[in-house]
């Protein structure tokens, strides 16, 4: 059997932005019936998740508690059906031809979750709805 498909959001800090496009992805991927699993890294980790960003996802009926930041890898990337990126250059990363989606614009989650949370989220769907 085919290894499941995965897409990789990273952030600098693996504990944010990325863990709420990955969180949003894995909810909606679900609800569509797609079998690609969501995964969420940074370049500098942090040791835990943030608890504006735990918290909110809570209240949206997300649990992350279990999650902890990790460091994403050259495999990571190369095995990734997509790779998104928020604000990171992943360059020396990625292998040589390795597109990247950048979603550079996205407002800082210490500004406000809700902001950044409905900014993710509203691309995650899009890139849902090409993906099918």
């Amino acid at each position: 059997m085919p290894a499941r498909q995965t897409i990789v959001f990273v952030c600098l800090h693996g504990a944010a932005k990325s863990v709420i496009a990955a969180a949003y992805w894995n909810r909606f991927a679900a609800e569509r019936g797609l079998d690609v699993a969501a995964t969420a890294a940074g370049l500098e980790p942090e040791p835990a998740i943030p608890p504006a960003v735990r918290d909110g996802l809570r209240g949206d009926g997300l649990d992350v508690g279990a999650l902890r930041p990790r460091r994403v890898t050259r495999d990571d990337l190369a095995s990734a059906v997509r790779v998104v990126s928020f604000g990171c250059d992943l360059s020396a990363l990625a292998p040589p031809g390795r597109p990247v989606t950048r979603w550079d614009d996205v407002p800082a989650v210490s500004d406000g979750f809700p902001a950044a949370r409905d900014a993710i989220v509203a691309r995650v769907r899009r890139l849902l709805d090409v993906r099918g």
